[in-house]
């Protein structure tokens, strides 16, 4: 439906699974089984067109090569074609059940006008009110399912009708392909001119049954016109001596081609080759899977990431069901994660000693050698015990080096006995650098992360005081994917039975120097709470300026007087509150900003006074609240506002607001949130 409205060349659909970290492609039309291989799975993080579509809940269209190398370089090296390319969020009532995409041929226009962004969104939302209506009764399936073309040969067999005979009369030769590139037609020239009988070509793809076809350029130029849809012309050499003009053109149920032998005139060279022969096994789509896997495993930032990546990614590419990261840590080798194995035969094998002689892990990791078993026979030579441990019946075990280190080891293991040829051994052994230099940043990062995570939760209030006629409400969100903790920080002080002070504020950067700022924050401005607002922020800049942080600081002051039912505002360059009143229209509270702290210069911090009485709303907050890709500032704080007015219990309502900005989580910044509302002192 979405192809036939839009105009395009192919589409699918990816679901969300349950976890909320995948997206998988349960729907395609237009596209070839072996091209969707490397996109079965996508994460839901991953800096990919189909990504920022779902965790942004926005239209994403890339009208060039270019601009995809531009904005997307990882799905631009896997796929360096020339499309256009569309996503839109699968948007319904209470989620987002996850992404469409769509291409365009070549030719395409390289923009998207505002209608065409709002019907491909339209489309989107069309798509999750079927998942929506379906209810219970829809059940995914576990492959996708790839659509048909209109008019797709459904059996290799040569027709006698009309449109045949009409080619058998043509000088040149001409064959049909399916998306696939398997061969559903082809005329009595055009076997005469490869070399085969009819009977031998039907069925096969022309670089497995034409040895000399066997060559990544050829089948790259099949590709090149599968994803693009533009006419490709080509000439190859039949050996010994016959050069033959090859020309693809494309629709969306798949290739005609037309064969027809080069003539070159007396004295004149041969053409050109345009393609040389590629080692056994080798074809363009695993070099181009390899180009993937390599852009993915440097995208990657925890050790969860490496290990879903190797699980939704590797291991489909080489046929492997199940697989085993472990990390040397201390002498053993600690399990890391793992896919397709039972949870008892991973607590036997966690914490094997690095020279452990009951599996080949230790051994392949001391010597640095990746070790290739195709059946358990051949594992019980070495290991006797090994292959009664899993039941696998084929291994892989790989060395992670990293700087000449010994990091950890990947094993990929298999149900069935695989022969591992050279071109496996080679393409894993590289691999096996890779994930080990993505395991080794990732547990870095995992490790900063936690000690940062740890000082920020020590730094921020564990619970908020009580304080007579004020309902309070806070809370703090990380950053979904790909930052270190933060500095944004807020905090409720008790100043006696009828007054308070509420401070929220935001210190730039992502790492422990923002977190231990954050800390310094707090402590200057409990030192002088319950001081006017502007001295308090006066009073803590000069600390900050003493200390000459290499980081600036917002935040926002406000001294609350239940009895007196006013409040005073002073804001050191952050956001200004939401604020609503009884029998008012809720909005965002105009107050005049003073300086960031930290900036050293003795400038004010106006204060702005307002009225408070009983039932007063008041929301502080940081930008990653309000500042959401794809959306305008302002009708984002103006929608959070218009929540203020109901009545809802601030609890409630404070994640009303973070669900408003981000219905589907994974903020791209932290948050922090702290709501107020004023009773009877």
């Amino acid at each position: 439906m979405a192809v036939r409205r839009t105009g395009a060349a192919s589409g699918g659909v990816y679901l969300v699974d349950e976890t909320g970290r995948l997206l998988s492609l349960k729907a395609a039309y237009g596209l070839s089984g072996e091209i969707a291989a490397a996109w079965l799975h996508v994460p839901v993080t991953a800096s990919v067109p189909l990504g920022d579509a779902f965790r942004e809940d926005r239209v994403v269209w890339v009208g060039s090569q270019e601009e995809m190398a531009l904005s997307y370089p990882q799905t631009a090296a896997a796929l360096p074609y020339r499309y256009a390319f569309a996503a839109a969020p699968l948007s319904g009532r209470t989620r987002c059940w996850g992404a469409l995409f769509l291409t365009w041929p070549a030719g395409h226009s390289g923009r998207a006008s505002p209608r065409e962004r709002g019907n491909l969104a339209a489309l989107g939302r069309r798509v999750a009110r079927a998942l929506e209506e379906a209810g219970r009764a829809f059940v995914p399936p576990d492959e996708p399912y790839m659509i048909p073309a209109d008019g797709a040969a459904e059996e290799f067999s040569l027709s006698a009708h009309a449109p045949a005979d009409l080619l058998e009369r043509l000088p040149e030769g001409f064959v049909a392909l399916d998306l696939e590139g398997r061969i559903t037609f082809v005329t009595s020239r055009a076997a005469a001119l490869l070399g085969r009988h009819v009977s031998q070509l039907l069925g096969t793809r022309p670089w497995q049954s034409l040895p000399w076809m066997d060559q990544v350029l050829v089948e790259e130029h099949y590709r090149t016109a599968v994803i693009s849809r533009e006419s490709v012309g080509f000439t190859v050499l039949r050996p010994p001596d016959t050069w033959l003009d090859i020309g693809l053109h494309p629709d969306s149920s798949g290739i005609s081609v037309r064969v027809d032998a080069r003539r070159s005139g007396p004295g004149e060279p041969g053409p050109p080759r345009t393609a040389s022969p590629a080692a056994p096994g080798t074809s363009a789509g695993r070099l181009y899977q390899l180009v993937h896997l390599a852009a993915a495993l440097t995208d990657v930032v925890g050790v969860q990431d490496v290990v879903d990546l190797i699980a939704v990614q590797i291991l489909p590419a080489f046929g492997a069901d199940g697989m085993v990261l472990s990390a040397a840590d201390a002498g053993r080798l600690k399990i890391m994660g793992h896919h397709g194995y039972d949870p008892r035969t991973i607590e036997s094998l966690d914490g094997l000693p690095v020279d452990t002689s009951l599996t080949p892990a230790g051994e392949a990791l001391i010597k640095g050698v990746p070790l290739f078993f195709a059946d358990p026979d051949e594992l019980a030579r070495a290991y006797p015990a090994a292959p009664r441990i899993s039941g696998k019946q084929a291994w892989a075990f790989l060395p992670l080096i990293s700087d000449a280190r010994p990091v950890g080891c990947c094993i990929l293991t298999y149900a069935r006995p695989h022969t591992f040829t050279a071109d496996d051994r080679a393409v894993l052994t590289s691999l096996g650098g890779l994930v080990a230099q993505a395991l080794d940043r990732a547990r870095l990062y995992d490790a900063k992360h936690a000690l940062a995570h740890t000082l920020q939760q020590a730094l921020l209030p564990r619970s908020l005081p009580a304080v007579g006629g004020l309902e309070v409400a806070a809370r703090y969100l990380p950053a979904g994917h790909g930052m270190d903790v933060g500095g944004d920080f807020y905090d409720l002080i008790r100043l006696d039975r009828t007054t308070a002070a509420a401070v929220i504020g935001d210190v730039q950067g992502h790492n422990m120097a923002a977190a231990a700022l954050m800390g310094q924050v707090r402590t200057a401005v409990h030192a002088t709470a319950g001081a006017r607002p502007d001295e308090v922020l006066a009073r803590t800049n000069r600390v900050l300026a003493d200390l000459e942080p290499d980081l600036l600081v917002s935040c926002l002051y406000a001294h609350i007087d239940l009895a007196g039912g006013r409040m005073g505002v002073a804001s050191a360059g952050h956001l200004p509150p939401l604020l609503h009143r009884p029998g008012e229209r809720p909005g965002v509270l105009e107050i005049e900003p003073g300086p960031l702290l930290g900036i050293g210069v003795e400038l004010p911090y106006p204060i702005t006074s307002v009225l408070m009485p009983p039932g007063t709303t008041l929301a502080l907050y940081t930008d990653g609240l309000v500042e959401v890709p794809g959306t305008d500032l302002d009708r984002m704080t103006s929608g959070l506002a218009q929540l203020l007015a109901g009545r809802s219990r601030l609890d409630r309502l404070v994640d009303k607001l973070i669900h408003h900005s981000w219905p589907h989580g994974l903020p791209t910044d932290d948050i922090a949130v702290m709501l107020l509302r004023s009773g009877e002192a």
